[in-house]
């Protein structure tokens, strides 16, 4: 009897030692993905409210548009009232991925997809784009191309780029 008490207390305390078993965290739910062309995108930075807006445009597919994401993401939430919007270069059946990654970083704000034609939407964000990606363009509260470039960038460009479109913005009233 006193072995089955004494074996039964050892496993309580031993259970009670163990590391207790840590539960994954939370995934973040996947943000909703719309389809857009370069029409509605630029329709999104010319809206009103922010004090800056950092459109980039990235890939699930793309190398640099991975590794520079959570640097971009980081240096928009250090700057609030800068208005983040992302757009996908990644083809229609590409959109689990999509979803997946937007979660695995966090993101909870609408994104979209590109929906034209390459060259079109290419075209329609700006003809000087060659269409490398990952692309970003920043802008002014006005709406102002302030900075744009291609290629991977890392958390000093983006801050640098937040910071001279927030400068802009602050010598003149941003738009309710």
């Amino acid at each position: 009897m006193l072995a089955v008490l004494t074996s039964t207390w050892l496993a309580a305390v031993l259970a009670l030692a163990a590391p207790a078993a840590t539960a994954p965290p939370p995934a973040t739910p996947a943000p909703p993905v719309l389809r857009a062309d370069a029409k509605r995108i630029l329709s999104l930075v010319q809206a009103p409210g922010a004090r800056a807006t950092v459109l980039n445009v990235w890939a699930t597919w793309c190398g640099p548009c991975r590794a520079e994401f959570p640097a971009l993401l980081a240096a928009a939430r250090r700057h609030p009232g800068v208005r983040l919007v992302l757009v996908s270069a990644d083809f229609d059946d590409q959109l689990p991925a999509v979803r997946r990654f937007l979660a695995q970083h966090g993101v909870s704000q609408t994104t979209y997809l590109k929906a034209e034609p390459d060259q079109a939407f290419i075209d329609g964000l700006n003809p000087t784009w060659s269409g490398s990606l990952p692309a970003t363009f920043v802008f002014d509260a006005s709406g102002k191309r302030v900075a744009f470039w291609e290629g991977e960038a890392d958390a000093h460009r983006f801050e640098a780029a937040i910071e001279q479109a927030t400068r802009s913005a602050s010598s003149k009233e941003v738009r309710p």
